[in-house]
């Protein structure tokens, strides 16, 4: 290692980062300070990567999941050639600028994931490390290894504190991911002060529980970290925390205290350290010369290493062209097998997750990328895979169903994380209620554009006896409330189908399918085209009238049914009933296609077994929103519905007022 040179980058970091954030007038300089030496160390002598290629499949991923320092990682991609100008770290933190204030994926070049949101960050790193072993255990062959790359992450105290990196970094213990090393970031300060007001646990220890290896060094030895490297490669079967003591705001005037976590260092702030590093004080975003030289004289070997993957992944291809094919359905999403549809019955009644369990093991069979798991529900959810190669663990990598244990936050960072790996495309699944545990998470996924797959059973009072801390009734509408999250509540077995066909379809935004617990009747859609209009609507007629409907009922999910059946017990007025199966995309439909669907009724009613908040716009009046705007009661199903008013002949008197 060109000690010299790693000396001249981190140098080189901590001077465009203190200008940047000065030039910004806003930012974190505490972590690119400090932490200087562990991304140079990184970025030149242990990752596989190509900055020429940044999405190269088998490249080793990096991600910062103290998003906060994000100047670390726009300076160390800008020295290593990623498609980051100087202008671009001019504008940090200003609209339209790749350097976003946190690291967002979809926008900067060598950007992993959007990180910020602290301990998000290494949890999806998890995910990353799961995609990886999965993927080489399925295509790696004896002659050929194609698949063969580490996920690193840097976090700090906060990264730590936080719930859901202790969610994430057990599971990674129990399942044994050898390939992933984490460098921890000791600084031991917040943005309140020292971290021992709130934080003095041994973090070593609560790893070595968890099932990791745990490796001590200084921030400031780079060929130690080197060392560290090495040695937490050796180790296969335990991930690796490598713990660096550090100091925050290393070089500036208050080193070592919170008053360099998140602002400017100030003009005078900025001298001192240049003075220490050793650097022109007269000149901004200085680059040591040998920065560049070092990165420039890099750019071969890691061509050259690329080069070589691809003439073994040519060589693999052509000696397993089945495997080649399944590769690339893989990535493109392209069905592996010959699977016909499940096919339901407009007569068929059952619960929509029942539904759901039969259309999502046909997925899997269709479908060979699709990985997932529940939240320690698989059987409620009816999420139980058959036929998929069992369940994924240390001893069997092939495996495509994911225990996560009661993780539910974990869990879908662990989705981001795969997602963001390429190949796979995963699902998780809890009740609709445990939302709340991973909501945090989905804002970030849905921020992302990543298509990820939620099965949310259990989604209203009929959950019955569990009562009101298990009965979502506000969960629909936050939900529906989170901007590029799609909401997907089928009235039936047949909309079950649909909605999962819908949900793989997506490239862009996370799905999230609410079901039932108990049993619906299915019924015979009056719109014989209704698949192809919910899917331009989000909404079709399900029951429908002639002439002109005196009522249109507006319902989703389980409220549908009801729906049709209080519209059979109302004598004398005409009822059209809409089944809702994407309030989104029915809200933002044009004007004309909603007045179509409602048909000139006069009087509209709402139906959801949920709050109102998504309804009132719609409902003719007050009186007319068939919904439950307070919490359940702890019951048999049909005891709590006829306790709350929310059965189909509650609502047949509201219709025939």
């Amino acid at each position: 290692m060109n000690e010299k040179a790693i000396n001249a980058v981190a140098t080189s970091i901590r001077s465009l980062s203190m200008d940047a954030i000065q030039k910004a007038n806003s930012g974190h300089p505490g972590t690119p300070l400090g932490a200087a030496e562990v991304a140079a160390v990184l970025y030149g002598e242990v990752l596989k990567h190509n900055p020429a290629d940044s999405k190269w499949a088998d490249r080793d991923r990096f991600v910062l999941s103290a998003g906060h320092g994000s100047m670390l990682l726009y300076s160390i991609l800008h020295l290593s050639g990623y498609k980051i100008s100087m202008d671009d770290i001019k504008s940090f933190r200003q609209v339209g600028s790749v350097c976003c204030g946190h690291p967002e994926y979809g926008i900067t070049d060598g950007v992993e994931c959007t990180a910020g949101p602290l301990g998000q960050g290494v949890s999806m790193a998890v995910g990353m490390a799961v995609a990886e072993s999965m993927l080489a255990a399925r295509f790696n062959t004896k002659n050929h290894t194609i698949v063969d790359h580490y996920t690193y992450s840097l976090v700090g105290e906060g990264c730590l504190e936080e719930g859901i990196s202790s969610e994430a970094c057990s599971l990674a213990g129990n399942l044994k991911l050898g390939k992933l090393i984490v460098f921890y970031d000791m600084n031991k300060i917040s943005i309140d002060g020292s971290t021992d007001i709130t934080f003095n646990e041994d973090v070593a220890k609560r790893y070595e529980a968890y099932g990791w290896q745990v490796l001590k060094g200084d921030m400031y030895k780079p060929a130690q970290i080197l060392k560290l490297v090495e040695k937490a490669k050796k180790c296969t079967d335990k991930p690796t925390l490598i713990i660096l003591k550090s100091i925050i705001g290393f070089s500036s005037p208050k080193q070592g205290t919170a008053d360099t976590h998140g602002a400017p260092l100030g003009v005078d702030g900025i001298k001192h350290a240049k003075k220490v590093l050793g650097i022109p004080e007269d000149q901004d975003f200085y680059v040591v010369p040998e920065a560049y030289e070092y990165f420039a004289a890099k750019k071969a070997q890691w061509q050259n290493q690329e080069d070589a993957w691809n003439k073994e992944f040519e060589a693999w291809s052509v000696e397993n062209p089945d495997l080649r094919r399944m590769w690339d359905d893989f990535h493109s999403d392209k069905p592996t097998a010959d699977v016909k549809d499940v096919e339901f019955a407009d007569t068929d009644k059952m619960a929509t997750r029942d539904a759901s369990g039969k259309a999502l093991n046909m997925m899997c069979q269709k479908y060979g990328n699709i990985v997932g798991g529940s939240a320690d529900l698989a059987g409620p959810n009816k999420t139980v895979l058959k036929d998929c190669d069992g369940i994924f663990n240390p001893e069997n990598r092939k495996g495509r169903t994911i225990e996560y244990g009661i993780r539910e936050f974990a869990m879908s960072a662990v989705v981001s994380g795969i997602n963001l790996h390429g190949g796979l495309r995963p699902f998780c699944a809890t009740f609709l209620v445990f939302a709340d545990y991973l909501r945090a998470q989905l804002r970030v996924a849905a921020l992302m554009k990543l298509p990820n797959i939620y099965v949310l059973t259990h989604d209203s009072i009929y959950v019955g006896e569990d009562g009101p801390t298990h009965q979502p009734v506000e969960t629909l509408a936050s939900l529906r409330a989170i901007p590029n999250v799609q909401v997907l509540r089928p009235a039936d077995a047949q909309e079950t189908m649909e909605a999962w066909k819908m949900a793989y379809e997506s490239k862009d935004h996370p799905v999230c399918i609410a079901l039932t617990r108990q049993a619906l009747q299915g019924f015979a859609k009056a719109d014989k085209n209704w698949k192809e209009d919910v899917r331009k609507n989000g909404a079709y007629v399900a029951l429908d009238c002639e002439g002109t409907p005196d009522i249109t009922v507006l319902a989703t999910g389980s409220e549908v049914s009801t729906a049709i059946e209080a519209a059979s017990k109302v004598s004398g007025k005409k009822i059209r009933v809409v089944s809702i199966l994407d309030y989104n995309m029915f809200d933002d439909a044009d004007s004309s296609v909603q007045s179509q669907l409602i048909g000139g009724a006069k009087r509209v009613v709402c139906a959801e077994a949920g709050i109102s908040a998504n309804w009132k716009h719609y409902a003719t009046s007050k009186e007319d929103l068939f919904c439950i705007n307070r919490f359940g009661e702890s019951g048999p199903a049909a005891k709590v519905a006829e306790h709350l008013g929310f059965t189909a002949d509650k609502l047949a008197e509201l219709l025939n007022k």
